[in-house]
């Protein structure tokens, strides 16, 4: 905290988040301008900047649940005495973010009373997700493990509806041009959502408890239903009818396995991210077990880590704009697979705040950059018409490897080791880097973000 507070009133601190900001609103302006070959006027900023906020804002509401039912419960488990091994299984209560695609379709069909189709089912999701988090702040994770887990479970389900919403959202309120720049936004709003979650969250639990801590974590999610409220509804795109409750549950899949290569693509989207979410999964017992307290988890890994997940966000969303998404999910991927290792040098040199510092900045600068490059990626393949199922279907397959194969992780590590279980997981980086190589043609079709290619077979 006293880190967080030194920050704050530091003059140059502020000046270089002011100088950044600036830039930011520049560099999209000039980016943006040379896609669209126009000059950009004062108005096309003002409309710019309130799409951007808007996906910016539900950014944080999508990114606060996530962690609290991941690394903050893990960390509330920890203390509490709970083993290890209970505490990777914990990653099955996210098993809803892998199975959001059975559920999304409806979302696309059923509108409603107030608000509008994708406003009204938001407010539903945020009105559960603000009741359920309080009543996990009521819980003894020692007397009541199972409980505790059971509320987790609704909590995710919950999150993972919302995440369905505002995916859905944000892909019918931006142009196509700006899908790119508008994953960055999200991206941004997300990791901020899991700072005040992580950082807020530990730093807090360490002065006031995990109770009242997530008490205050059910007030900020509920200030997020007034950005709800005020959000302009997109427009409807309407999807083909159907009669039964099967057809509208298998339209989006059918429609999206008609493209060639479809079943290499998803491959794919379930491999590029296996090694980092792997060793994601249990970062923060990593952490704890080499020393670090809460406190400096919080400043050092969630609140210094916030910088560099942020310029990477940002940098990464505007060479997707530059390079195309082909292109950057190899460099991208790349870069994440080196910063996985970072964590077996720092298992090595043990308690050090500066070599902490260090790897925690290298590892969330390559994150931030490989999420805006893969949001947007998945961003792209959709349809319109069936915006919520198939966006779910593809995010669910992309934290398939959070959930389900990093549950026997915390076994894994207690087995090999810290060092040899951080070197599978970058090991593990490599089949979705060498599957990328296989669809070379991406180059050309994933120049831009906003085009939808059918993806040939070889």
């Amino acid at each position: 905290m006293a880190l967080a507070d030194r920050q704050c009133d530091n003059p140059a601190t502020e000046g270089t988040r002011d100088h950044f900001i600036e830039t930011s609103r520049v560099a999209c302006a000039v980016t943006l301008s040379a896609r669209t070959g126009k000059a950009l006027t004062s108005k096309d900023l003002r409309l710019l900047a309130g799409r951007h906020g808007i996906t910016f804002l539900m950014g944080f509401a999508s990114g606060l649940p996530l962690l609290l039912t991941g690394s903050v419960l893990q960390a509330w488990m920890t203390d509490a005495g709970v083993a290890l091994d209970a505490v990777g299984l914990l990653a099955l209560v996210g098993l809803p973010y892998t199975l959001k695609f059975l559920w999304a379709p409806l979302l696309d069909r059923i509108m409603p009373p107030v608000l509008g189709r994708r406003r009204g089912w938001l407010m539903i999701a945020q009105l559960a997700l603000t009741a359920l988090i309080a009543l996990l702040a009521l819980q003894d994770p020692h007397m009541a493990p199972l409980t505790m887990g059971a509320i987790a479970l609704a909590v995710s389900f919950f999150s993972a509806t919302q995440d369905i919403v505002i995916d859905a959202y944000r892909r019918e309120h931006l142009p196509d041009h700006e899908l790119g720049l508008g994953s960055s936004f999200y991206v941004y709003g997300y990791r901020i959502g899991m700072l005040l979650a992580s950082a807020g969250g530990l730093v807090l639990a360490d002065l006031i408890g995990f109770r009242i801590t997530y008490l205050i974590m059910a007030g900020a999610l509920g200030a997020c239903m007034l950005v709800t409220l005020l959000a302009p509804e997109p427009k409807a795109h309407a999807a083909p009818r159907a009669h039964h409750l099967h057809e509208i549950l298998w339209d989006p899949i059918r429609h999206f396995m008609k493209r060639d290569g479809a079943i290499w693509l998803l491959l794919f989207i379930l491999l590029y991210k296996l090694g980092d979410s792997v060793a994601g999964n249990l970062t923060t017992p990593f952490y704890k077990d080499i020393g670090f307290t809460n406190a400096q988890i919080g400043t050092t890994v969630k609140l210094f880590g916030l910088w560099p997940l942020l310029a990477g966000t940002f940098f990464g969303g505007l060479m997707i704009m530059r390079i195309g998404i082909y292109r950057a999910l190899w460099w991208f991927g790349l870069l994440q697979m080196i910063s996985t290792a970072g964590f077996v040098w720092l298992h090595h040199v043990g308690n050090s705040l500066p070599w902490l510092a260090s790897v925690v900045a290298f590892e969330n600068l390559a994150a931030g950059m490989g999420s805006a490059a893969f949001i947007a990626f998945m961003g792209a393949l959709t349809d319109k018409r069936f915006t919520a199922g198939q966006y779910a279907m593809l995010s669910s397959i992309m934290g398939l490897p959070r959930v389900v194969i990093a549950a026997p992780s915390g076994y894994l590590a207690e087995a090999a080791g810290w060092d040899s279980f951080f070197w599978i997981c970058t090991l593990a980086a490599i089949p979705g880097l060498l599957l990328l190589l296989r669809f070379r043609h991406w180059g050309a079709m994933l120049a831009t973000p906003h085009k939808s290619p059918a993806i040939p077979a070889e």
